[in-house]
């Protein structure tokens, strides 16, 4: 936990975090959430310096994810963790955790040890993700890549009030411009906490990007590949609006529903998908439909 915590939420977060069978379980039954996707949180894989830790520990948490799904039979799926510090044996681990597993694609906390996923060693992870036909949840991580001037004397920006976004933020966009997309036209990406702030600035990244000259341009407007590659969910979303907003910009089959438990109460985001004005029918598609079709639940 970030040393700012509130000790109480700190103290929450330590007892729920582990818990399947007691806490999580009677919370998903309070609020009617019949599935819920896992994944490893942060610091992650993504935090071990030594590649061959790493490939040891993704495996010990993916078959340990495997064993709460088969568990626990139609209430949860999971994402799997990859030691991305050696990129090869990542995609043998995304094809194993997928193939003998049953994971449904795989979540990455932000960088790997400063490295970003439109680095050219990384091409071979977006093939199998498009030939597994599965997503990768691009989350916040920790600790940072580097060091921010921005934040000194500010540490409650740092963190998932503000830090976490711009910078999860930043790196989906490095791998949009990098052309990943195009390269690989069938992956996908999701980005939590309504996209990490990037679907209301989507009329501004295509403007800009026409003013400017790179070595190698995309084939569509930076706008384009939201939707169609990058989806976003609504974790850590608990306005009404914003998801309407989402809705409208995105599209309501590129929008899904996430509570970010158990860092956000489970009511407050159930809550703001029922009060959104948006219908029903788009509601079901928000609350479980496009998951189920990204996911193959």
């Amino acid at each position: 936990m970030p040393k700012n915590i509130e000790p109480g939420f700190a103290a929450d977060m330590t007892e729920r975090l582990p818990d399947i069978d007691t806490l999580r379980l009677a919370e998903m039954d309070a609020h009617n959430i019949a599935v819920q996707v896992l994944s490893l949180t942060v610091p992650g894989i993504e935090a071990e310096p030594d590649a061959t830790r790493a490939v040891e520990n993704a495996r010990y948490v993916n078959d340990a994810l495997a064993s709460i799904v088969h568990g626990h039979p139609g209430r949860f799926a999971a994402f799997a963790a990859l030691p991305l510090q050696d990129p090869e044996a990542a995609v043998a681990e995304l094809r194993r955790a997928v193939r003998e597993l049953g994971l449904v694609g795989a979540l990455v906390n932000d960088h790997i040890q400063g490295r970003y996923l439109d680095e050219p060693e990384f091409d071979g992870v977006w093939s199998a993700l498009e030939d597994l036909g599965v997503p990768l949840y691009l989350h916040p991580g920790m600790p940072p890549a580097d060091r921010w001037r921005l934040l000194e004397g500010h540490p409650e920006m740092d963190g998932a009030l503000w830090s976490w976004q711009a910078t999860t933020g930043g790196h989906a966009l490095r791998i949009i411009l990098s052309g990943v997309f195009d390269r690989h036209p069938g992956a996908r990406m999701v980005l939590g906490h309504g996209g990490e702030f990037l679907p209301f600035q989507l009329s501004r990244f295509d403007s800009r990007y026409a003013t400017i000259v790179t070595p190698s341009p995309l084939r569509r407007r930076p706008s384009e590949y939201f939707g169609r590659n990058v989806l976003v969910t609504t974790s850590g979303i608990l306005a009404a609006s914003v998801i309407e907003a989402l809705v409208d910009v995105m599209g309501a089959d590129s929008v899904l529903f996430a509570g970010d438990y158990p860092y956000e109460r489970t009511s407050d985001a159930v809550g703001a998908l029922e009060r959104a004005d948006l219908s029903d029918e788009v509601k079901d598609r928000v609350a479980f439909g496009n998951a189920r079709a990204l996911l193959r639940l």
